[in-house]
């Protein structure tokens, strides 16, 4: 037996509208797009046809991320960010300084499905360096894997609520 267990992305209420916004946007799209390859597939020969293969590749790619904006959307917790900033939780901003390095970086704790937010660059919760930071305290050390094998310090030197 196999547990799985559900990934719960947090999402502010704009994210969430922009992000349904473009799931009902594709799939209204669906009809133009079987219109397309039908009407590709009556120009004849489908082995030498381009204009086919472009039209079901394109629905591909628009059936796949209809389902991801579907999960995404089906786990999503909407909402403002936390009120309190005790620790790195989805929806704080995050001010971090890597070990042998001076400057401090500020960081979105959330999904990137947020988009870009000025300065601030998201990190996902389930990155390596997200997973690393959640539940970390203010002056917390957190070592995380590096895609390399190594390892990194990160020190949590902020939190705040992130505020649009």
């Amino acid at each position: 037996m196999t547990v799985t267990e559900t990934q719960v992305t947090w999402l502010t209420q704009d994210a969430f509208d922009r992000l349904k916004t473009e799931l009902d946007d594709l799939i209204a799209n669906r009809p133009v797009i079987a219109a397309e390859i039908n009407a590709r597939r009556e120009e004849g020969d489908l082995k030498e046809n381009g204009g086919y293969h472009a039209a079901r590749e394109e629905q591909g790619q628009q059936e796949g991320r209809i389902r991801q904006l579907q999960e995404l959307l089906r786990t999503a917790q909407v909402g403002t960010s936390p009120t309190s900033a005790e620790q790195a939780a989805p929806g704080t901003v995050l001010t971090i300084k890597y070990e042998d390095d001076p400057d401090t970086e500020k960081v979105l704790l959330g999904s990137r499905e947020e988009g870009s937010h000025g300065d601030l660059q998201v990190i996902s919760p389930n990155s390596p360096l997200g997973a690393a930071l959640l539940g970390a305290k203010k002056g917390e050390e957190r070592a995380y894997e590096l895609p390399n094998g190594g390892s990194m310090t990160v020190t949590l030197v902020d939190i705040a609520p992130f505020t649009a």
